[in-house]
């Protein structure tokens, strides 16, 4: 089961066109599909295939390496490969955010140090936000940044739940610079390139012994500011639209919808269709906003809520109705994508802003609170 088409006038010309080439490349390509992709996935050599067709950093200017194509595109690659569950996890928080970011607030040092690669699918980011005892309370944070009398940044403090920090060539944290100054200000971002002295990366195991999380704590280690100092909070918030407005936020469990669909056609399956449709449509008009050139705070917390509550739905629907105990061993591909789909769903509402947190600026935004 394909994604439906969107209607006519919503995307540019050629996007559909696009559309195809993507699902040509998929269809000759091997990899075994699975839920949430652009978290587990990993496959190095995947995302360079990706970029060296032009699939990645698709917004950015070519000038630094891009393919100036609008957020609207990339849209419909990435629905694309999340819809058929590959393996996107290595680059997709370069391509997805910190592309954009450092494009925003970088240097031009860094721009072309960075941009190209991540283009190329070449270089892999991490972020570092949460941390030990703090919650979703990201204004909370103690790592500490301190400039030596040479000018130069060094990191000292410990992040948690850190995807792919174990293959990142480069790490965005998010850092107190200013010791004293109120919660939200004073804090700035760095960018530690890893490896690197001082920064010591510890894996997480998950309950089925994957390993995407980390804990990296930085002892002393180098780094170098990323936008202004002290600007560290606007820098974050505004990066938050790009991680919880996309599709991977409802499209974590399609290959599990997908296969729902085809072995136990009915009512249960029509109502998650439905409402997928609603979502992806409010997804793309979080795309379309961007593409604008505006910061969709309020628009992307509304998808991420309801998008993931819509994938813990997708695990109840499909246990119900499929007759099947997830198992990661089983040779029934149903039982594999269950089991992956609900080991990984404790994360679903949590990862980038919990459930709370979104309605707390839902409302705010709206003028209830």
């Amino acid at each position: 089961m394909a994604l439906p088409e969107l209607e006519p006038g919503v995307l540019p010309p050629g996007a559909e066109r696009l559309r195809g080439e993507v699902r040509d490349f998929l269809a000759t390509t091997d990899f075994e599909p699975r839920c949430d992709s652009w978290l587990t996935g990993t496959d190095p050599e995947f995302s360079r295939a990706l970029g060296a067709r032009g699939w990645l950093g698709m917004t950015l200017p070519e000038e630094y390496g891009g393919h100036g194509r609008s957020p609207l595109e990339r849209f419909v690659v990435i629905e694309e490969l999340l819809a058929i569950g590959a393996p996107v996890g290595a680059h997709w928080i370069a391509d997805r955010q910190m592309g954009p970011s450092v494009l925003a607030n970088g240097t031009e040092e860094q721009k072309r140090r960075f941009l190209p690669a991540i283009a190329r699918g070449e270089c892999f980011f991490a972020i570092g936000m949460s941390e030990p005892d703090s919650g979703s309370d990201l204004a909370s944070v103690r790592t500490r940044a301190e400039r030596g009398a040479d000018g130069r940044w060094r990191l000292t403090g410990t992040k948690v739940w850190t995807s792919g920090a174990h293959i990142a060539h480069a790490m965005v944290v998010l850092a107190r610079s200013t010791p004293g100054a109120t919660r939200h200000e004073g804090l700035s971002q760095f960018i530690v390139e890893l490896p690197a002295d001082g920064v010591t990366i510890r894996p997480i195991p998950g309950l089925s012994g994957e390993h995407h999380f980390n804990e990296v704590v930085f002892d002393g280690a180098p780094a170098e500011l990323l936008g202004a100092e002290g600007d560290g909070w606007r820098q974050v918030t505004a990066e938050l639209a790009y991680e919880r407005s996309g599709p991977e936020r409802f499209l974590s469990t399609f290959a599990l919808v997908r296969l729902l669909c085809s072995l136990s056609p009915g009512v249960a399956s029509g109502r998650l269709l439905g409402r997928l449709w609603a979502l992806r449509q409010a997804s793309l008009a979080v795309a379309g906003a961007l593409a604008e050139g505006r910061t969709p705070d309020l628009e992307a917390a509304m998808v991420k809520d309801l998008g993931t509550r819509f994938e813990r739905e997708v695990i109840d629907v499909a246990r119900d109705q499929l007759a099947v105990e997830p198992d990661p061993t089983s040779p029934d591909q149903a039982a594999r994508l269950l089991a992956q789909a609900v080991v990984q769903s404790p994360g679903f509402t949590l990862r980038g802003g919990t459930n709370e947190i979104l309605r707390t600026i839902i409302a705010r935004g709206l003028g209830v609170r």
